[in-house]
């Protein structure tokens, strides 16, 4: 079994309200990407269903630097349904009631499986807006419990 030390949270970077599989995502990774597998450890769709993507035993591939130890978590969605004038897309955090519910249940076990695991967004490690809300803020006192 591989040392955890860190749980990382991503989103899809997919529009608001549109429904992308687990499948589509792993698609992108190997396809386009060239990935032997999606790099993502779990996926939690719209509707708060939990995927399992990439085994726990392999490491991931979904933040430079920082795989090694680490199980990565995506949320579908993450940006506004519009893009913006410069034709980018914005960041927003457009989880569901049902993803925050699994969100906030997923992470619990994985804290309480991997006593040293500390939790974080993508955008700690990266100047991207991904997942598009900041973790240390929203997960504080499940941080705080799990010191």
């Amino acid at each position: 079994m591989r040392d955890i030390n860190k749980i990382v949270l991503h989103c899809s970077a997919t529009r608001e309200g549109h429904d992308v599989s687990t499948e589509t995502i792993r698609g992108w990774h190997v396809n386009k990407r060239g990935w032997s597998d999606i790099g993502y450890h779990f996926v939690v769709l719209l509707d708060g269903t939990v995927d399992k993507a990439r085994p726990i035993e392999r490491q991931g591939a979904h933040v430079r630097g920082h795989n090694k130890g680490s199980i990565g978590i995506a949320y579908i969605g993450g940006v506004e349904e519009k893009r913006g004038k410069n034709g980018k897309w914005i960041p927003k955090d457009t989880r569901t009631e049902a993803q925050k519910k699994s969100l906030e249940e997923l992470i619990t076990y994985l804290m309480e499986t991997y006593e040293d695991a500390t939790l974080h967004g993508h955008n700690e490690f990266s100047s991207k807006a991904c997942p598009s809300f900041d973790v240390q803020e929203v997960y504080k006192e499940l941080i705080e419990c799990h010191e």
